[in-house]
């Protein structure tokens, strides 16, 4: 079990053993890499009380980093100074990763500048479920970065989970039938209720979207004037290109209408009673069979189970391996500001098949 949560002063408690930092900072007083909690793996944080120049800092340090992020999944940054998102953006592509746009959007972002984004802009008072980012499609990114630029008052964090603890945690049957069968993701646009399809394709250019369908193997159907409903079978777990492991790998849980709040899902499915297929967002299996709703509370169950929890501090960046770690949002109060940046395109475009 992974769930852990550092109080707010805490510092690392648990330091890396001797030799285990891969040299990243031998020989150099003015930075600790250790641990959140002893025998807790993920993330690794590096933390400085010098008031180090991240940018200046990583430099040359890439092979090191990320054979840290193979090893713990996240790397937790504290204490370093990084001007704002032009140099968040500069020190993701300075350590070789090529940044990603925000394509085929699932939920609401703001572009900051570049291509770095806004964290999902949902309501305060609703917590955000784990997932990997984009695993709702065939191609998504290896890496994903987040920068505290403002703390919540109260509440606010990012937990994690590591993807194969969810795997070996859901029960062997119900994994069978999510690999046998993948999901299927379907959506409505144009309801008002969800993303209108001109944010989600970027672009108001109707035979631009029917080009990206036809090219990512989405079925589309257009619907009057301006309603479009799409629909797409994706992976349900995946194999870690570096590691071999097994990992849980889609949104099930987080599409599926019981995923919504209670009054709102009552709503809809009255509303759409006898044609759930109309519903602004809805996942099922790849067959087109419901998914048992007993399966994706045991799913969010196993995410719940080995999440890991810490309080943003400002100024603090989390670098994650997005296959190997999913990611959540708590609600909180106050303001809040993180922002995103995703690198490092997979799988490959020839490797990209049906599931």
């Amino acid at each position: 079990m992974e769930r852990t949560e550092e109080r707010p002063a805490a510092a690392p408690a648990a330091p890396l053993l001797a030799g285990a930092d891969e040299g990243l900072a031998a020989g150099d007083p003015r930075v600790r890499l250790g641990l959140l909690a002893p025998g807790q793996s993920l993330p690794l944080v590096i933390e400085t009380a010098a008031d180090l120049d991240l940018l200046a800092w990583a430099a040359g340090k890439r092979q090191a980093i990320d054979r840290l992020l193979d090893r713990h999944g996240g790397i937790l940054w504290r204490g370093f100074r990084l001007a704002g998102a032009a140099q968040f953006e500069q020190l993701i592509a300075g350590l070789g990763d090529d940044l990603l746009d925000y394509t085929y959007r699932s939920t609401p972002r703001s572009e900051v500048g570049g291509k770095i984004y806004t964290s999902t802009e949902y309501p305060p008072a609703l917590a955000i479920p784990h997932h990997n980012e984009m695993s709702y499609t065939r191609s998504w990114p290896r890496k994903i970065w987040f920068l505290a630029v403002e703390t919540a008052a109260a509440g606010g964090e990012t937990p994690i989970a590591g993807s194969h603890r969810v795997y070996a945690e859901i029960d062997p049957q119900i994994r069978r039938e999510f690999e046998a069968k993948g999901v299927m993701y379907l959506r409505n646009y144009g309801s008002g209720l969800d993303l209108p399809w001109q944010t989600v394709f970027q672009t108001a250019d109707r035979a631009a979207v029917a080009a990206f369908c036809r090219r990512s193997d989405i079925g589309f159907e257009w619907r009057g004037d301006d309603q479009l409903r799409t629909w797409q079978t994706c992976q349900a777990t995946a194999v870690h290109p570096r590691s071999g492991e097994a990992l849980w790998f889609n949104q099930a849980h987080l599409f599926h209408v019981s995923s919504l709040q209670p009054e709102l899902r009552e709503l809809l499915l009255e509303e759409y009673a006898g044609a759930e297929e109309e519903l602004p967002r809805n996942a099922c299996f790849g067959d087109r069979s419901p998914i048992d709703v007993s399966y994706l509370d045991a799913i969010r169950a196993a995410y719940a189970r080995h999440e890991v929890v810490f309080p943003w501090r400002q100024g603090d960046l989390l670098m994650l391996d997005n296959m190997a770690v999913a990611h959540a949002r708590r609600p909180y109060q106050g303001s809040r500001k993180v922002v995103v940046g995703m690198a490092d395109s997979w799988p490959p475009a020839a490797a990209r098949t049906a599931p």
